[in-house]
């Protein structure tokens, strides 16, 4: 286990347990998730599947999948503690099997590789027989803007 920290993921840290209705991300405060575990290069997140996250079948819509793991990726680069910001430059999703209305999902992301400019992550939505619900591989690039502490 990687023991790096910083006052970033010291926040998520300290907000094991609650729902993420104060994220800075307006989609993740929209997603509400549950924040279950937070460590260096990986984040773990609970989702309640709610009816305006679904499809007319009444399952998990991928556009809300693909929400789930970008929002909760740039989340835990958000939470590495760089300097500057990243950003998405591709998601690579496979939606495998469904989660249907009233499901609690599992999602987790890691950092594969952390680079200078070009960060690496995977990331998994689990459903609670432990069935992949859906599986990212995404790249992120360092951008220009300057973040605080």
């Amino acid at each position: 286990m990687e023991t790096t920290t910083n006052a970033r993921l010291d926040y998520f840290r300290s907000q094991i347990g609650r729902d993420m209705s104060s994220s800075i991300s307006p989609v993740g405060r929209w997603l509400n998730g549950t924040l279950r575990a937070a460590e260096y290069g990986k984040l773990i997140v609970d989702y309640t599947i709610r009816e305006e996250m679904t499809n007319p079948a009444g399952v998990l819509h991928g556009g809300a999948a693909a929400a789930i793991l970008d929002d909760l990726v740039g989340a835990m680069v958000f939470a590495l503690g760089r300097e500057y910001a990243y950003t998405s430059v591709n998601l690579n999703i496979d939606f495998l099997h469904a989660a249907r209305l009233g499901d609690v999902v599992t999602a987790t992301t890691e950092v594969i590789r952390a680079g200078k400019n070009i960060i690496h992550c995977e990331g998994r939505i689990i459903a609670a027989d432990g069935k992949i619900i859906a599986k990212c591989a995404t790249n992120l690039i360092q951008t220009s803007i300057r973040l605080s502490t």
